[in-house]
């Protein structure tokens, strides 16, 4: 709250400089300083906390500063009228390509940034090949000019400014909302986040479309403050690689860090612009920049703040909420897990062939079977990070086949990984608070990070609940799993060889645990390779091999079956 006031107040004070009489190249130069802190900071909402490298905010800058010349030099529209246009052609370009991208798991990276920057190119060739701009570029110089102050210096700074700070004020609240949540947790891993409940398509173009909008609205006051548009100008690879040096820069996971490095490029660029020495003063600033990322990958602002405090930096100051009085260990209604002739193939290998099992409330039921079975394959149809090919899966009376993982998560159905896959850049505490702020539990910021102490405190990792995921050994990365796992509040958890790697007492200690999650009524599905772990919990035992069931019943009577002890053993085994 004192970040959001000292924000307000500062753009209070600066909205006052041009009525003292500031000089008009002051006034010029901060302006371009909050034109790049509004461009860096829409850039990072999207490229800095989900990590979607995105190259094309050229794009959307420059369909905004066509947009508003457009619609003033060519239709007569007053000025301020044509800048909400701006912003809502931005943002329907944006939309258009991220509900088509973003449903590609394979444009992500390199390969988005490199179709962004694409995009870029394209825009610019329309708009140079039609009457947008035909060639001679578009003049703004006779669209009148609003009197916001005296000068039209003043007027473009108090636009500017008025921008810079909505901008900043937006990236502020994102990073303390489920949605920033949900896209930091997006830029460590995102398949993991959806299946923890993050909506991550959805987050995703929400925050393409608002990064986008705001460059369209910077793009259409800078068009006037230029008042002479040219495509190569416009369009330039100048806006993309700036904003993102900006960014990278100052902290693109922090809401102030591309405002802090837009603020030092831009001073730094003004104080070399002419003389003998522009080129030399220029180089030393380049030099002096990549040091400073090379040496501080992170950032200026995370790494100043982390210093600060006297501790290691979070993930952009991810759920500052108050912990609470724990939140006790509640579930859903119970629901019996029911898969039916399931299917699943990759290419030409059939991973799954009709498989069929149920799991009901407080019931642990093992999936066995050598490696390459179909196991994992089956926990991810049922967890909806794969889709079935046929057959049907269903939770209770609700059907999972055919819904994302992010609902599947919602109905009640939790999961870990055989490699653990916590989010790297939160703290333990943050990675189970983010399962019960998406899980089923739905949980408000200040009642998840209750629910995610209470559950570490259950897995015995209540000490290490600000430790990173790299300081946590693997059996600590096991139970770390496990409480997220837990604080979605399931209904039905996919434990996927959680004692594989552990020693006996660690082994000894998730044993006890799992007879605890029973007893809540929750319905275990239970990969494992340790057999004797296998008799000793599991109510039922499904074999399956080359992705068939070849076995199930209790414990010793399916892992006795011949087709079994052929599978494992050999055809000279069987008796």
């Amino acid at each position: 709250m004192r970040q959001a006031i000292g924000l307000l107040a500062a753009g209070l004070i600066l909205a006052m400089l041009p009525l003292v009489g500031l000089p008009a190249f002051y006034e010029s130069f901060l302006y371009l300083v909050f034109h790049w802190v509004a461009l860096a900071t829409s850039w990072s909402l999207l490229s800095g906390y989900a990590v979607y490298f995105s190259f094309g905010h050229g794009a959307f800058f420059g369909a905004g500063m066509y947009t508003v010349a457009t619609l003033t030099a060519g239709l007569g529209a007053p000025f301020l009228a044509a800048l909400p246009v701006a912003a809502v052609v931005a943002t329907l370009l944006s939309v258009g390509i991220g509900a088509v991208v973003f449903r590609v798991k394979r444009l992500r990276g390199e390969l988005f940034g490199l179709l962004t920057l694409a995009i870029t190119f394209v825009l610019a060739t329309i708009v140079l090949n039609t009457r947008l701009d035909g060639g001679p570029g578009v003049y703004l110089s006779n669209v009148p000019l609003p009197r916001l102050v005296a000068s039209p210096t003043g007027t473009f700074y108090l636009l500017a400014l008025g921008l810079a700070v909505l901008t900043l004020a937006a990236a502020y609240t994102i990073t303390r909302s489920r949605l920033g949540l949900g896209l930091f947790a997006i830029h460590d891993d995102e398949d993991v986040a959806e299946v923890e409940g993050v909506p991550t398509f959805a987050y995703k173009l929400v925050a393409f479309a608002l990064s986008a909008g705001i460059a369209g609205v910077a793009g259409g006051i800078h068009a006037m403050y230029v008042s002479y548009l040219t495509v190569p100008d416009t369009f330039s690879i100048t806006v993309p690689l700036y904003v993102v040096l900006m960014s990278v820069l100052g902290g693109a996971r922090h809401w102030l860090g591309p405002a802090v490095g837009a603020a030092l490029i831009t001073a730094s660029l003004y104080a070399f612009t002419g003389g003998q020495q522009a080129i030399l003063g220029r180089a030393v600033v380049a030099f002096v920049l990549i040091l400073i990322v090379l040496l501080l990958p992170e950032g200026l602002v995370p790494a100043v703040l982390r210093r600060a405090r006297g501790q290691r930096g979070r993930a952009a100051d991810v759920a500052v909420a108050p912990i609470l009085a724990a939140a006790g260990a509640r579930t859903e209604a119970p629901a019996t897990l029911d898969c039916r002739d399931v299917w699943r193939a990759f290419g030409g290998i059939q991973a799954l062939r009709g498989v069929s099992l149920s799991v009901a409330p407080g019931e642990i039921v093992a999936l066995v079977g050598p490696n390459g079975s179909g196991k994992t394959t089956l926990i991810n149809v049922i967890s909806g990070h794969h889709a079935a090919d046929r057959g049907r899966v269903e939770l209770g009376a609700a059907t999972l086949t055919g819904r994302p993982a992010h609902e599947i998560a919602g109905l009640g159905v939790s999961r870990t990984y055989q490699i653990p896959r916590p989010f790297a850049h939160f703290s333990a505490l943050d990675n189970v608070a983010l399962a019960a702020t998406f899980g089923s539990a739905r949980c408000a910021p200040a009642e998840a990070r209750a629910e995610a102490r209470a559950w570490l405190e259950f897995t015995g990792l209540g000490r290490r609940a600000a430790a990173l995921p790299h300081e946590l050994n693997l059996h600590e990365r096991k139970f770390l799993e496990l409480a997220r796992a837990l604080a979605g509040r399931p209904r039905v958890i996919l434990l996927d060889e959680v004692l594989s790697g552990l020693n006996p007492g660690e082994i000894a200690s998730a044993v006890h645990l799992i007879r605890q999650i029973r007893e809540r009524g929750v319905a275990i599905l239970f990969v494992e390779h340790l057999m004797r772990a296998v008799l000793e919990l599991s109510d039922r035992v499904v074999v399956l091999n080359e992705g068939e069931v070849i076995a199930a019943g209790g414990p010793r009577e399916a892992m006795r079956a011949a087709r079994v002890i052929e599978v494992y053993l050999g055809k000279a085994h069987v008796a």
